[in-house]
Parts: structure tokens; C-alpha cells; sequence
């Protein structure tokens, strides 16, 4: 993969359900991309993490990853989407939209088993599935 690619959290979730390693599955898989990152993934992971040394090997990989800061400009994109989709019938969770905005701003991929990710104009999804070799069922 040789792109900017946003991984969303449910990603890094079930990998660690199926104990699995999210910093060297996705390290190899990113090759000569980056992997981005933006503060609602990160929260949204590392609060439910149970164990300290996990949350701490996480956090350190979060660090050196793209991080999108969330500037009013952020905000304000994010809000006129989810009002744009909201108008479109699309009620979609502010996380979502949120995520998907940090990733256009940075012109990322999202990979995503989510969804509403699908239903978000302007990104291109991947599917961990297609991508990630073993991907662990649900």
C-alpha cells in the first residue's frame, strides 16, 4: 500500500479481540504508506483497552503516526456534513463523520469494515477483508 490510509477503529478492535498484533499487522500491511490518525480513533480504542502495557504499545504507535489535528476548520466540515447527510436521510454517528472528515483532510483512504463510512461522499473506503490477509470473522 503505498498511500495515506486512516484506519478506523473498529479495525484495531477486533484485532485485538482475536489477539492479534493491530501495530505489526498494520505496520507490514501499510508498507510505503503512512497510517494517519486522528483523536477519535484514538479515543475511541484506547478506552477500552484493559491493560495498561497494551494501551501504552498503541498510544506510542498512534504517536508516530499522521496525526490530524481536529482545528475548527475540522469542526466546522464535520458539522456541515452531518447536516448535508442528515438532510439526505443519512443519520450517521458524529464519530464516523468526524473520522472521515480528518481523513479528506489529509487526502487519506479510510479502512473500515463500518458501513457508514459507505454512505460519506468524497473518501475511498477499504475493506479489511480485501485487504488485511486473515482477517478474523466477527
Amino acid at each position: 500500500m503505498a498511500a495515506n490510509v486512516v484506519v478506523d477503529s473498529n479495525v484495531y478492535i477486533r484485532l485485538l479481540r482475536h489477539r492479534m498484533d493491530p501495530v505489526t499487522r498494520l505496520g507490514a500491511w501499510i508498507g510505503a504508506g503512512d497510517l494517519v490518525i486522528c483523536g477519535m480513533v484514538r479515543v475511541e480504542v484506547e478506552r477500552g483497552l484493559k491493560v495498561e502495557r497494551i494501551r501504552r504499545r498503541l498510544g506510542a504507535f498512534f504517536d508516530v503516526m499522521i496525526n490530524v489535528p481536529t482545528s475548527n476548520r475540522v469542526w466546522e466540515q464535520t458539522t456541515q456534513l452531518a447536516w448535508q447527510l442528515d438532510r439526505q436521510g443519512k443519520n450517521l454517528p458524529p464519530q464516523d463523520i468526524l473520522i472521515a472528515v480528518s481523513a479528506m483532510a489529509v487526502g487519506a483512504m479510510v479502512l473500515t469494515d463500518d458501513a457508514h463510512f459507505d454512505l460519506i461522499p468524497g473518501i475511498t473506503v477499504l475493506d479489511p477483508a480485501s485487504e488485511l490477509a486473515d482477517w478474523p470473522p466477527e
